[in-house]
């Protein structure tokens, strides 16, 4: 069979018996015999497809043109922001002016009426004053008139009125726009003292209210003997003279004590006596001594005890 031409002639290895496989070469001894080496097929990189120039201009212009919109969106934004912010700040600050003069208008218009010679004093009113003449309370606090009510000296009002001796306390109420309303609380007179040179009328707790040269008619006499009126003997004697009531005060001509506990009663007319004892459960023994009077002559020297109120006794002077 002739050779094909063009063809080399296949090597010795390379032919072989028809129907057998070539053998494999022969490893050397003592070596591995080397794997097959597989070839692997290139990649080939697929180039990037592009669109055309027409298109990747439209694109750019459309982002460019989202991008000055967002940007426009994003200064609006940040203008609104300002805006609201400084509406809000500008309110407040406003608010806060109105409230600020608002307030300087009431206060001045307050001090302005408070102080003004609208509101001065004009009228003095005396309330509550029986034995002190109105009159002489008036001109003693004279020289506030003329004064705005709020500029009052009320010291000044106190120390005049304290040199009355039958005002024991007093308040005063400014009652615009021209009053000043002045209620006296009074002393009131609970007996005499006999001194050297006539008497003197003293109220329960001593103070006294007048000096006389002739003993006042209603009044009883205080004897405490060489005790004062601040000691204990004073106050009994006074206690004595609070707690009886009113028909039987008008007999008591003198009222003696040189302790607490022996307080003697003198009586007018025919001089009956009474002894009182301490000033414990006076209540009870002037309604016992009125009692007991009812029943006996009131001309007669009649001595009543009613030291013990539950058994008391009578007996002659």
């Amino acid at each position: 069979m002739k050779r094909p031409e063009g063809f080399d002639r296949p090597r010795p290895e390379q032919e072989g018996r028809p129907g057998k496989a070539a053998r494999p070469p022969r490893a050397e001894k003592g070596r591995r015999p080397a794997d097959p080496v597989k070839k692997v097929a290139p990649v080939q990189k697929t180039p990037p497809v592009m669109p055309p120039p027409s298109v990747r201009s439209d694109e750019a212009s459309t982002a460019e043109r989202d991008l000055k919109r967002a940007a426009r969106e994003r200064r609006r934004y940040e203008r609104e922001e300002v805006k609201r912010f400084t509406r809000r700040s500008r309110r407040r600050r406003l608010t806060w002016f109105i409230g600020a003069v608002t307030l300087l208008v009431v206060v001045g218009a307050v001090t302005g009426a408070v102080y003004s010679p609208l509101l001065a004093l004009t009228t003095i009113r005396v309330e509550g004053n029986s034995a002190v003449s109105s009159a002489q309370i008036r001109s003693a606090v004279a020289g506030q008139v003329g004064r705005p009510l709020a500029t009052l000296d009320t010291a000044s009002i106190k120390r005049e009125l304290s040199r009355f001796p039958l005002i024991r306390s007093f308040v005063t109420e400014a009652v615009p726009p021209h009053t000043l309303v002045i209620k006296v609380s009074e002393r009131t007179p609970i007996g005499t003292l006999s001194t050297a040179s006539g008497f003197s009328v003293i109220d329960a707790a001593g103070v006294v209210l007048d000096r006389v040269k002739d003993r006042p008619a209603g009044l009883p006499i205080v004897d405490v003997k060489s005790a004062t009126t601040t000691n204990q003997a004073f106050s009994a004697s006074v206690s004595v003279l609070l707690s009886v009531p009113a028909e039987l005060l008008k007999k008591i001509d003198t009222v003696s004590a040189s302790t607490p506990d022996d307080v003697t009663l003198t009586l007018t007319g025919a001089g009956q006596t009474v002894v009182w004892g301490s000033a414990e459960d006076s209540a009870l023994k002037a309604r016992v001594l009125v009692a007991l009077i009812a029943t006996q002559d009131p001309n007669a020297a009649v001595k009543y005890d009613v030291s013990a109120p539950s058994r008391p006794v009578v007996g002659s002077g």
